[in-house]
C-alpha cells in the first residue's frame, strides 16, 4: 500500500505540462546551422542561460563538426530571447586530440568564483565512425572556456573501453560529486554500418577532478539492445528521481517508435536505482517538433516551480522546448 501511494504521489509531482518550443538553429552562423542538442541551464541573475550543442553544415562527405553554444532567456519570460551566443564557448581541439571533431557541452558546476564545463569529445576513427570522451574546460565568465589539459579527464579503461559522453555531474547534500554518463558496451554491424549500444554509469569524486568508477550500468534495459543518454537529476520528498533518454539500439533513425522516449528512475543514495517509465509524466505530442522524438531532459527549479527543458525530433534538429 505505501509503494502504491509513494507512486500515485510521484506520478501527480511529475504530470508534466508542455509549455511548447523554445528555440532551433536556423542558420545563425557558421558553426550555428542545425540542431540543438543537449540543454542544460544556468540561473544567472534575471537571465535563463541554456547551454547545448550545435552543427555546422556536412562537408561533401556527410560529416560535420559539433560545437557548444548558449541563448540568454529573460527568466521571467521565456519566450523572450536576449542573446544567442556568437562564437563557440569552447574551441575544438588541435589535430589528434580526443575534441578534434566536436565539443559537446553536458554540464557546468560553479565552483569557487569559476565555471566548469563537463562536456563530451568527438573524434573520427576508421574501423568505426567515432569515438568520445569526457573534458573538463573552465571559464571566468560562463562564456568563454578554456580546457584544463589537452587529454580527457574520463575516458576508455579495461572494462569501459569504446565511448565515454554527455557527463552530468551533480553534487549531493553532503557536496560529494556525482557524475552520471554514458559508456559505450558494444558496435554492430547493421545495414552496412556501424551502431554502437551504451548505458548510464555513474562516478563518484571528493573534488571534481579525480574520479572513481566501476563500469557497472545503474538503470536496467527494458528495449532490445536499448541505449541510454542524459541522466538529470532532482532531489524531492527524501528522494533522487532521475529522467534519462532511452531507445532501441537499432532502426531508431527509420522506425519512429524505436526512437528516444524519456525514462524515469528513483534513488535514496545516488547508487541504487529502481525504474518506472510510466511515472516519467511525458510522452510525444500528436504532432510537431515533439512528435516522434523526445530527448535529453534537463530539470530546474526556478520561482518555486519545476521545469523541465527537452529535444524533440532527429535528435535535436528540430531544437528543444519546455
Amino acid at each position: 500500500m505505501l509503494l502504491k501511494r509513494l507512486q500515485k504521489e510521484i506520478w501527480k509531482m511529475f504530470k508534466w505540462i508542455k509549455k511548447g518550443h523554445l528555440f532551433q538553429p536556423s542558420g545563425e552562423f557558421d558553426w550555428m546551422q542545425t540542431h540543438a542538442q543537449v540543454p542544460f541551464t544556468l540561473i544567472l541573475g534575471n537571465v535563463l542561460r541554456i547551454y547545448f550543442s550545435t552543427r555546422e553544415k556536412p562537408d561533401k562527405f556527410g560529416q560535420f563538426k559539433s560545437y557548444s553554444g548558449f541563448i540568454d532567456l529573460d527568466k521571467n519570460n521565456f519566450s523572450n530571447i536576449l542573446k544567442i551566443s556568437k562564437k563557440p564557448i569552447l574551441e575544438l581541439g588541435k589535430t589528434g586530440e580526443f575534441d578534434e571533431y566536436g565539443s559537446m557541452a553536458g554540464s557546468i558546476i560553479r565552483e569557487d568564483e569559476k565555471f566548469l564545463l563537463y562536456y563530451c569529445g568527438w573524434t573520427r576513427c576508421k574501423s568505426v565512425p567515432y569515438n568520445w570522451a569526457i573534458g573538463i574546460a573552465e571559464s571566468d565568465d560562463g562564456k568563454s572556456f578554456k580546457k584544463l589539459g589537452l587529454g580527457p579527464l574520463l575516458g576508455p579503461t579495461l572494462n569501459e573501453p569504446y565511448l565515454q559522453a554527455c557527463p552530468i555531474v551533480y553534487k549531493d547534500l553532503n557536496e560529494k560529486w556525482h557524475m552520471f554518463y554514458l559508456s559505450g558496451i558494444k558496435w554492430f554491424d547493421h545495414e552496412n554500418k556501424k551502431e554502437s549500444q551504451y548505458l548510464l554509469m555513474h562516478a563518484e569524486s571528493l573534488d571534481g577532478f579525480t574520479w572513481e568508477r566501476n563500469g557497472i550500468p545503474i538503470i536496467e534495459t527494458l528495449v532490445e539492445n536499448e541505449c541510454q543518454t542524459s541522466a538529470s537529476i532532482i532531489f524531492r520528498n527524501g528522494c533522487y528521481h532521475m529522467f534519462f533518454s532511452y531507445r532501441y539500439g537499432l532502426n531508431f533513425r527509420s522506425k519512429l517508435t524505436n526512437g528516444y522516449r524519456i525514462g524515469y528512475a528513483k534513488s535514496y543514495d545516488l547508487v541504487n536505482w529502481e525504474r518506472n517509465d510510466n511515472l516519467a509524466g511525458i510522452n510525444l505530442s500528436e504532432e510537431g517538433w515533439d512528435s516522434e522524438m523526445i530527448a535529453y531532459p534537463h530539470i530546474f527549479t526556478l520561482n518555486n516551480l519545476t521545469y523541465m527543458i527537452y529535444c524533440g525530433n532527429y535528435f535535436g534538429k528540430s531544437g528543444f522546448g519546455y
